[in-house]
């Protein structure tokens, strides 16, 4: 079974595709072929389509067919016509002003659809860069995690060499394969995640399940935001996809308002006909004349004289929708005002974090230098270097880190004013 299951793997891993993209290059895969994108798209194509199938009353319709039938004593109609060997018909709206603000409201939704299948795009943007930025950092704990891995199997040989001396307690030679394994654990950690974030980015991206994806060997250029909050709260509430496609909504409620009081109004319709009668119909027989040849040209006027209950139904529930997106959009409004506040508290903790981070490290690095001269003379011992040396590997782990978390924050700014797909798709 265990042999089988190698197996196994090692087929999907030989089927599995390594794609190396840099973060523009896989956003705009993303935006091109992502799955969620294309149901987006295909929302936005369905609402299009609609408006052409609202505005096609307003075009001529045709028809054609038979009404032929035997007829024994005075000639009946067939759902209003008179037996013919061949019919056609047509007819359209020249009037209908119901029809003519269902044009207009399904033109309004098509516009929100718009709104929304772009926001679904400046998700999947956001989402690829994060997972971009998870995979990037995993790849480079798990260096940094693998660099302390080897220090402390150096430092548990030289402890143990030491203890056999006499030099050292067992207690130390415990304490270090203690430290090593926990090394050994957050390696092992660090490759799963890494693995996982790889696997994630490719699906995403619309790749076959199983191909993996690794960013490119470039150094990660983080895009300016706006330098005030005031500055990222505007362009935030004017570029809100969010916001645009409630007020869509709302004046789609307006226009379906608005078709629903012109119910009241009349209707014309341009109709047309024609009939190819038989003689064996029996009209010339009770009709002074007859000819077999027909056609009716003119229009059909309806003039509603009382409004229905129905309609005044319809009016008040698109009322109470239209209050619901009002007050929709006043807590939008709100809510994206704070969430800008809270990533500019969030990117300057990240700030301070690097910072710190950066100055930590630094720190270390420095003690590693003295120790280092300090072995040349013989006052430090190889423990305590390559104690010093896996000090500094943890070092760098939080530096990553703290430069990923303040990535992150920044690409979360970007994100809520709008701007996220615009610097981070290639040109």
């Amino acid at each position: 079974m265990r042999i089988c299951l190698l197996l196994f793997v090692a087929a999907l891993s030989a089927r599995a595709e390594i794609h190396t993209l840099t973060l523009k290059q896989a956003v705009a895969q993303a935006i091109a072929q992502s799955p969620d994108t294309v149901m987006a798209r295909l929302d936005e194509l369905k609402a299009s389509l609609s408006v052409d199938a609202a505005g096609s009353h307003f075009r001529p319709r045709f028809g054609v067919g038979s009404g032929l039938a035997y007829s024994t004593g005075f000639p009946l109609s067939i759902e209003g016509s008179a037996p013919a060997v061949f019919q056609a018909r047509a007819n359209q709206y020249l009037y209908n002003r119901p029809q003519t603000w269902a044009v207009a409201q399904a033109r309004e939704e098509a516009r929100g659809a718009t709104f929304t299948a772009a926001g679904k795009s400046d998700d999947i943007a956001y989402r690829v860069a994060s997972l971009y930025l998870d995979l990037a950092r995993s790849r480079q704990l798990a260096d940094a995690a693998k660099k302390q891995t080897g220090s402390l199997e150096k430092l548990l040989q030289t402890v143990q060499a030491r203890v056999l001396e006499g030099r050292e307690l067992p207690l130390a030679a415990q304490q270090a394969n203690v430290n090593l394994l926990r090394s050994k654990q957050r390696s092992l950690t660090l490759d799963s995640d890494r693995d996982y974030a790889s696997r994630s980015l490719g699906v995403t991206l619309g790749f076959p399940a199983g191909d993996l994806v690794q960013p490119a060997e470039e150094e990660f250029t983080q895009p300016a935001i706006p330098q005030t909050e005031e500055v990222a709260v505007q362009a935030a509430l004017a570029n809100s996809k969010e916001l645009k496609s409630l007020e869509s909504g709302y004046s789609a409620k307006t226009l379906e308002i608005k078709g629903s009081k012109s119910r009241r109004l009349p209707q014309v319709d341009l109709v047309a006909q024609y009939a190819l009668l038989t003689k064996y119909s029996h009209y010339d027989q009770y009709f002074n004349s007859f000819q077999r040849n027909n056609g009716q040209i003119g229009a059909s006027i309806q003039l509603p004289l009382f409004t229905d209950s129905a309609t005044r139904t319809a009016i008040s529930q698109s009322e109470t929708d239209q209050r619901h997106i009002s007050t929709e959009m006043q807590a939008a409004r709100s809510r994206i005002a704070l969430d800008v506040h809270q990533s500019y508290q969030e990117i300057q903790k990240a700030e301070i974090a690097k910072q710190l981070a950066q100055a930590d490290l630094d720190l270390t690095r420095s003690q590693l230098s003295v120790l280092l001269e300090q072995m040349n003379e013989g006052r430090a011992s190889l423990a305590q270097i390559e104690e010093s040396r896996s000090t500094e590997s943890e070092k760098w782990i939080a530096f990553y880190d703290a430069r990923f978390s303040a990535a992150r924050a920044q690409l979360n700014v970007l994100k809520q004013t709008g701007e996220l797909r615009a610097a981070l798709v290639t040109k």
